[in-house]
């Protein structure tokens, strides 16, 4: 018997969601835009999944968990997907990508400071006046 192949699990789409947690629209959303592979279709034209397809999708579902968009995920499944990625080409990705999360950071800590700011000055009293509401109506 030979045991160099090792033997393909045949999953459905909702498989598939259960297995990595990923919502059966998203699978199918996934699909429609390229990410994901369309799947093959069995001899009663049921989408035939398996651990490549898992493995993809969970690649993808890390990648958007760490806030890339589906653009960098792409641009990362191209390298991957060629199989001549160097880690220099993704280290340029993830440091663009990382350049962004650290603008989002300070932009976050600039709304953090006004807000808190701002809701330092109110009284909480049962009254009218009320400084949120006043600097919402400033113009910038």
């Amino acid at each position: 018997m030979n045991n160099h192949h090792r033997s393909v699990k045949v999953l459905r789409r909702g498989d598939l969601a259960k297995l990595t947690g990923c919502n059966l629209e998203t699978i199918r959303y996934y699909e429609n835009i390229g990410v994901m592979p369309e799947p093959p279709r069995s001899s009663k034209n049921y989408r035939v999944y398996d651990d490549r397809h898992v493995a993809r999708l969970r690649f993808i579902m890390r990648a958007r968990e760490l806030g890339f968009t589906l653009d960098e995920v792409r641009d990362l499944l191209a390298l991957v997907d060629g199989g001549a990625q160097t880690c220099g080409e993704v280290q340029g990705l993830a440091n663009a990508h990382l350049a962004s999360v650290r603008a989002k950071i300070a932009d976050l800590k600039r709304i953090e400071h006004v807000l808190s700011s701002t809701v330092a000055q109110c009284s909480g009293d049962d009254v009218p006046e009320c400084p949120v509401i006043d600097a919402l109506r400033e113009e910038a």
